[in-house]
């Protein structure tokens, strides 16, 4: 007998095809004068060409006889993944929206809602002792040292029910999206702007910027490095869109004088990971600046997955 796992069915429920489309690199486009209310055709290449269906739920590509809901999109693009990889990966796209409904829509809903940078100022910093802190030294092991640099720089904050919000911020230190992982929730803040979430080392200048995927691998590498003091470890949030290219490539062209500076992909160790990596050397290609792949030594494992391996519970 299948045991029923409402996880499986909330994924399966709440995330839209065309959001995990959207969120591939390269991107997906959606094709409107293709696209009906119920059929949306997404492009890509010359000749791939998906189509989503069902509210989202389904989609099937005209080229051949694959189809299927989330998890089978997910396989679709990568079939060496299993199951449980498949899962990890779309927990990441929780609290995402597809782009494409009309302009109006989002411009009501902006004027609805209060902004990422409004609500992230109503948090708490993270406080030891507290749910926050023990979800983020417990069950993620990061150390408390590195959990301090983080609060002082104001880079983290608790949330509800022992979550943990990460700020994305511009070059001017505004705060522009926050991502929230927690015990029960994966997510972010709707209205935002995706940029990157940054952990500066000691020293002012940077020559070396590592590039995670989540928050939580960018603290999770700091803690196994040091961190080191030469070091930005940043986050890209998953995907990434045109402005998180553009703070990427503003940072690497401020590096481009510094002697020695490199750019150290640091992504999951599957295969959008290693798609990730291939952008993030076509972009250090772009300045002239060296590049490097630190790739987690557990396949299909992100870098706090590495971490948790290396640390006992006991640790804080």
């Amino acid at each position: 007998m299948i045991r029923h796992d409402p996880e499986i069915e909330q994924l399966r429920d709440k995330i839209h095809c065309a959001t995990v489309l959207e969120r591939q690199s390269p991107p997906w486009g959606l094709d409107r004068k293709g696209s009906t209310k119920r059929c949306l055709k997404y492009r890509r290449a010359k000749g791939e060409i998906l189509i989503v269906t069902h509210g989202g739920k389904g989609w099937w590509d005209p080229r051949s006889e694959a189809r299927g809901d989330v998890f089978a999109l997910v396989q679709h693009f990568d079939q060496s993944l299993n199951f449980g990889h498949v899962r990890k990966i779309l927990r990441e796209f929780s609290g995402f929206a597809p782009t494409f409904p009309e302009k109006k829509r989002q411009r009501q809903n902006t004027f609805c809602e209060t902004s990422p940078a409004e609500r992230w100022a109503r948090q708490p910093p993270v406080k030891r002792g507290s749910a926050t802190w023990r979800y983020l030294t417990e069950t993620r092991r990061l150390p408390s040292h590195i959990l301090n640099l983080a609060r002082e720089g104001d880079f983290i904050r608790s949330g509800p029910r022992g979550s943990a919000w990460f700020a994305h911020r511009d070059e001017a230190g505004h705060v522009t999206h926050v991502e929230i992982r927690g015990p029960s929730f994966r997510g972010s803040l709707r209205g935002g702007t995706k940029l990157l979430f940054r952990l500066q080392g000691a020293l002012e200048t940077t020559a070396r910027l590592v590039l995670t995927e989540a928050p939580i691998d960018a603290l999770s590498l700091a803690a196994l490095e040091g961190p080191r003091a030469d070091t930005l470890y940043a986050a890209t949030g998953g995907g990434m869109g045109p402005r998180t290219i553009e703070a990427i490539q503003r940072l690497l062209t401020q590096m481009a004088t510094t002697s020695g500076a490199i750019l150290c992909a640091a992504t999951d160790a599957n295969l959008a990971g290693e798609r990730y990596a291939t952008r993030h050397q076509q972009l250090a290609a772009q300045v002239d600046i060296a590049f490097a792949r630190l790739r987690p030594p557990i396949e299909g494992g992100d870098w706090n997955d590495v971490l948790r391996h290396s640390r006992p519970r006991s640790l804080s």
